[in-house]
């Protein structure tokens, strides 16, 4: 089972998946980090799509997920989740961390995505934790694929080797 998920190094929007997921925010308009790159790689066409879904929805709460078409990146959909800002680890951060990776699987799974990549979520200007973060991560991933059929592999792709040898530590405990 283990076997299923990987942690790498690197550029999510270059790598060959079915779907990326963009640690988004509640706007869904961009901003800086994993979310300003993934907009810049894909397009104006994410921006556009984004906008239709703000309109429809409104901002997207945080441990929520939306989907859009990948634009100029070779995966065939983004998954934009909005994971929690940190305010200490008292106001159901830990919950909506997992909720987030819950979403952003079961709308893979909805669209018979077989691969998905995750970001290190709410990691960043959010604030969160990384080792906690982490765990977390993997604990949802893990549980999911082992009782799921789809996705069938998912990566975690770190921005950093300090972040990648935190995520690769807890593989190492599995």
């Amino acid at each position: 089972m283990r076997d299923c998920i990987q942690v790498v190094k690197g550029d999510i929007t270059q790598l060959d998946v079915d779907v990326i997921v963009n640690a988004a925010n509640p706007s869904l308009m961009g901003g800086g980090g994993v979310d300003g790159a993934i907009h810049r790689a894909a397009g104006e066409t994410i921006l556009e799509a984004c906008k239709v879904i703000r309109r429809q929805q409104g901002e997207c709460a945080p441990g929520h997920a939306v989907i859009t078409e990948a634009g100029n990146i070779s995966a065939q959909a983004i998954i934009h989740a909005v994971g929690p800002i940190w305010q200490g680890g008292n106001q159901q951060e830990a919950e909506l961390l997992a909720q987030t990776y819950r979403n952003c699987l079961d709308l893979a799974e909805a669209n018979r995505y077989r691969t998905i990549a995750f970001p290190a979520i709410s990691t960043g200007v959010y604030g969160f934790p990384r080792q906690q973060a982490a765990r977390i991560a993997w604990d949802t991933v893990y549980r999911y694929l082992g009782l799921r059929p789809l996705p069938e592999r998912a990566i975690f792709v770190c921005y950093d080797e300090e972040t990648r040898q935190i995520y690769q530590s807890i593989a190492d405990t599995l």
